[in-house]
């Protein structure tokens, strides 16, 4: 096998092994996908203040994220449909999250349910909320979490309508595939993905199929999902969502000062600067040229963290630097997920866990809690900004 050197190397693996409606809903953006470019594009614009001979002996990545602690501070965010990048891939990421020592978010359009994913995990991970028209089902998805003992909600806010994707129109996106033509060509491409799928059970939406009134497959799933997502989610929604859940509070999708301030007065524990990965609406600016507006507004009534073109661990000491007190990784741990199961996943965490121990010392510091814009030169994106 091929040596492992860094993110890219594990999507192109990804690439190879998984079909392509799968890999492409995972690797792709809104309409001209320019915010899904951006994201990573503004992180290489950042540079960075090299020092030397510095103690740099004794480091530690060890911090806390809403009163948890974590090995370093990343957590893997919400990924619809990871149980297609790989078969059992919710199971198989939370696992390698809990044994890495950092957060596993589950989705609510996971392919492994809540249950599947508690059954097979010992430590508490969290769960992502989406807000549907059906408040009945929503507040018993609410009740599944508790029951699993999850130790926090997050709130998705972006995507009370769904941005056009492209990809996912032409290749007609469904779990499990649709037996077209093309499809089946390339599933016969893919034999290691087609192995596993046939080795289990968890094909479908697991938090929804058979948890719905007239949702037993994949047909009513599609016409049921298609008028649920709620374009009614108001600051309301949070406090009642707030209230029926009653344990640490995240919002997710916040892009704008005033919001973060709204969220400030809803009482959630912590917010992400998040663009949906730049699914939702192109022209939005990165997540990373968002997230100092937003630590200036808010950063000390609440936890401020971000998402959105993160691949390796100099990204998240970026963010880290900007405020931010807490990283989330999607797409970067998918690949590993595709490109190897848990064990991808696990050299996903690795790679940037020593991607950022190593930036931190090339900038000469042992602590990841004392990072401070201190240690960026440049963004170019912020009008001639000089940090130092």
């Amino acid at each position: 096998m091929a040596v492992i050197a860094c993110i890219e190397d594990l999507r192109l693996l990804a690439r190879r092994r998984v079909p392509r409606m799968f890999y492409d809903y995972a690797d792709s953006g809104s309409w001209t996908e320019s915010t899904y470019r951006a994201n990573q594009q503004d992180f290489q614009q950042m540079k960075l203040r090299q020092r030397v001979a510095m103690d740099i002996d004794n480091r530690s990545l060890a911090t806390q994220m809403i009163g948890q602690k974590v090995a370093m501070p990343v957590a893997l965010a919400p990924v619809g449909l990871t149980g297609m990048q790989h078969a059992d891939g919710e199971i198989m990421a939370a696992r390698a999250a809990e044994k890495f020592g950092v957060p596993f978010t589950l989705s609510t359009m996971s392919i492994c349910s809540i249950e599947d994913v508690a059954a097979h995990t010992q430590a508490p991970f969290w769960f992502q909320l989406y807000v549907m028209r059906d408040r009945d089902f929503i507040e018993r998805l609410i009740d599944r979490a508790k029951a699993a003992r999850c130790s926090a909600l997050m709130l998705t806010m972006d995507l009370q309508i769904l941005g056009q994707r492209h990809k996912d129109l032409k290749n007609g996106l469904s779990a499990p595939p649709g037996p077209t033509l093309s499809n089946l060509l390339n599933l016969a491409t893919k034999p290691r993905w087609v192995l596993g799928m046939l080795g289990t059970k968890r094909r479908h939406f697991g938090n929804i199929v058979g948890h719905v009134k007239g949702v037993e497959n994949m047909g009513s799933l599609s016409a049921w999902t298609s008028q649920q997502f709620d374009p009614r989610l108001n600051w309301n929604d949070v406090a009642w969502i707030k209230k029926r859940w009653g344990g640490k509070l995240i919002l997710k999708g916040i892009m704008d000062a005033q919001d973060a301030r709204l969220a400030v007065e809803s009482g959630a524990d912590a917010l992400i600067v998040s663009n949906h990965g730049g699914r939702q609406l192109d022209g939005a600016p990165s997540s990373i040229v968002a997230l100092p507006a937003i630590v200036d507004a808010v950063g000390a009534q609440i936890e401020v963290w971000m998402d959105g073109g993160i691949r390796s661990g100099q990204d998240v000491f970026k963010a880290i630097a900007l405020g931010a007190r807490g990283t989330l990784i999607g797409r970067a741990y998918v690949y590993g997920l595709g490109a190897g199961g848990e064990k991808g996943v696990s050299n996903c965490l690795e790679l940037i866990r020593n991607e950022l121990d190593l930036t931190m010392a090339f900038c000469g510091l042992t602590d990841i809690r004392a990072v401070t814009p201190e240690v960026l030169l440049t963004m170019p994106w912020r009008a001639g900004m000089t940090c130092m």
